[in-house]
């Protein structure tokens, strides 16, 4: 079986923003973190995970000018088998982009692929944190 289950979106100023969605939409905040290339909070609504992310550049974003980008980056779909959905993807002419994390099991392992538009997804069998 194949969810919907991730969006993730840049924005200028992660507690500002995190701070908009939980007061707005009620939405909780289920983790963050920082690593070489981002930052990100993560809020769910107890199905879906919206990521908030600040790229430091263009490793990771894909983008030439990922400090000046605000808006809609990539989405995500939790899926049974990686493997088996990846070569579906890619005899659609989708192709690689990178893995975040390395080990499959783990929540929030995420295999990042571009879509024939270049457009970034990523698909995780254990889902993102505040997920069901």
């Amino acid at each position: 079986m194949i969810r919907l289950r991730h969006f993730a979106i840049v924005v200028r100023d992660l507690e500002k923003s995190a701070g908009f969605y939980e007061g707005v939409f009620g939405l909780k905040r289920v983790g963050a973190e920082t690593l070489d290339f981002a930052s990100a909070v993560y809020l769910s609504d107890g199905t879906i995970n919206l990521a908030l992310l600040n790229y430091h550049g263009k490793r990771g974003s894909g983008l030439e000018d990922a400090k000046n980008f605000v808006g809609a980056h990539h989405f995500g779909f939790q899926v049974d088998d990686i493997a088996e959905v990846q070569q579906r993807i890619e005899a659609a002419g989708g192709t690689f982009f990178f893995d975040l994390g390395d080990d499959q099991e783990k929540e929030n392992f995420e295999r990042k692929f571009k879509d024939p538009d270049g457009i970034i997804f990523d698909i995780s069998k254990k889902g993102w944190q505040g997920t069901t």
